[in-house]
């Protein structure tokens, strides 16, 4: 094995700057073009609305420095499943894993491919396509990436830093154009939740467009010193990632005026179309199909290597633990996922996946909440371990991540809309532990596993 070799078999070819576009390009996906609308609407006036986005900025930049400290603690692949097993069992991590795997992110790989494929269409054609043609799109879509990211890591991280660089390069545009461009004329709230309540409303769809930064833990094994690189990405990238939300959301409002913005089904598309007319909206469809590319191969790139992890731990089945020794990747999870998102994109359609995915992110805050509590957990029970890297108000950063967490979810239960479907979620949750009890539970390492 070479000394650049993780113990694995991952190959540790990603830079700090690969990581760092890693964790920006999980994170800045499709939403920020949409969701800024639905904040204001929920918030009902523009400072309530700016205030949501700082706080959920904060609560990003407190999760930042816990995933930070556990990335320095288990430098490896899957660390955040790392950090849920020592700390809560085996069989937390294992259900987080295969949720992770089957729903959350097979589930986010077909929308996402969907809104890739529409957008693409809008910007070469001008219209959106047809229900199969859209299928038919976002299959190809998952297919290439898929084998693109099997290849080499190389490839899936050369397909990250220039998406990275063109989704920034997309809202910081959009951001100048609210610089030259005449404000837009106040107007005042016709939305009753003002104050308080708004801003917890607001809160909800706002914390969910910040979050994925976990996954640069999932490529521990493949990043250079990742002890000090996997800090330093995540800390970078969440600091460029809250800049720019507070930036465009600043810009959104300043264009098209509070009433504009809260009533925009597709705010960056209307803020652009103020300065630049319809030429702008076509721009900005280009813009979500380049967001969208990034953030569907971010899910290839980065959620195989959790169910590696958890198959090399001797807690999943056996072939998702190989690495190809030629290309050093793992193909058989890779295949995983893409099939997974094809079956329930074909089976489910963009509406099943959509609720799908719905609840089951909202049950995915309660494993942010307990991945924020790790380290709080892990010293408790080792008290004189060491922690390489010891992050700032410990332990109130990690419990007030943690609490936002749960807010977030009992945001999900309070809305009627998400409420059905995160019965669907605890069945399936439910229906992993069981194949946990019933398969891996007592099922010992493989023994060459880290």
């Amino acid at each position: 094995m070479s000394p650049t070799d993780g113990p694995d078999g991952l190959r540790r070819e990603l830079g700090l700057l690969d990581t760092i576009a890693v964790v920006v390009g999980a994170c800045v996906g499709v939403g920020i073009f949409f969701t800024p609308g639905r904040v204001a609407a929920m918030a009902g006036d523009a400072d309530t609305a700016m205030l949501a986005w700082i706080v959920g900025g904060l609560v990003a930049i407190a999760g930042a420095f816990s995933f930070a400290e556990l990335g320095a603690m288990y430098p490896r692949t899957g660390g955040q499943y790392a950090a849920l097993g020592e700390a809560y069992g085996p069989g937390v991590a294992f259900v987080y894993v295969v949720c992770n795997a089957t729903a959350i992110q097979a589930g986010a790989i077909a929308v996402i491919a969907l809104v890739c494929g529409q957008h693409i269409a809008i910007a070469t054609v001008g219209h959106g396509l047809s229900p199969v043609a859209a299928a038919l799109a976002a299959t190809l879509l998952v297919v290439v990436l898929g084998a693109m990211n099997a290849m080499g890591v190389r490839w899936g991280a050369r397909i990250q830093n220039l998406t990275v660089v063109g989704k920034l390069a997309a809202l910081l545009g959009v951001a100048a154009l609210a610089v030259i461009a005449p404000a837009a004329p106040a107007a005042a709230s016709a939305v009753p939740l003002v104050g308080a309540p708004g801003l917890l409303a607001a809160l909800v769809p706002t914390l969910f467009s910040f979050g994925g930064w976990q996954q640069a833990t999932w490529v521990g094994g493949e990043v250079r010193d990742p002890q000090r690189t996997l800090p330093r990405a995540i800390l970078i990238g969440v600091a460029v990632i809250v800049a720019v939300y507070l930036v465009v959301n600043w810009s959104y409002l300043r264009q098209l005026g509070f009433a504009g913005a809260a009533g925009s089904g597709s705010i960056a598309a209307d803020a652009a179309a103020v300065s630049l007319g319809d030429g702008g909206r076509r721009a900005i469809a280009v813009a979500i199909a380049v967001s969208a590319f990034g953030v569907l191969n971010a899910q290839l790139l980065s959620g195989p290597r959790l169910v590696l992890a958890l198959a090399h731990d001797g807690k999943f089945f056996r072939p998702f633990a190989r690495v190809h020794a030629r290309t050093g990747t793992p193909i058989a999870a890779i295949a995983l996922l893409c099939g997974v998102a094809l079956a329930l994109l074909w089976i489910a359609g963009d509406r099943g996946i959509d609720r799908l995915l719905t609840g089951v992110v909202a049950i995915d805050g309660v494993f942010f909440a307990l991945t924020g509590l790790a380290s709080v957990v892990l010293f408790r029970r080792r008290p004189r371990s060491t922690r390489p890297l010891r992050m700032p108000l410990w332990p109130v950063l990690p419990i007030a991540f943690a609490l936002a967490e749960l807010a977030v979810v009992a945001g999900a239960w309070m809305d009627p809309d998400v409420r059905s479907t995160l019965w669907v979620a605890a069945a399936w949750i439910l229906g992993t532990s069981g194949l946990y009890l019933a398969r891996f539970r007592g099922a010992r390492p493989r023994p060459d596993s880290p």
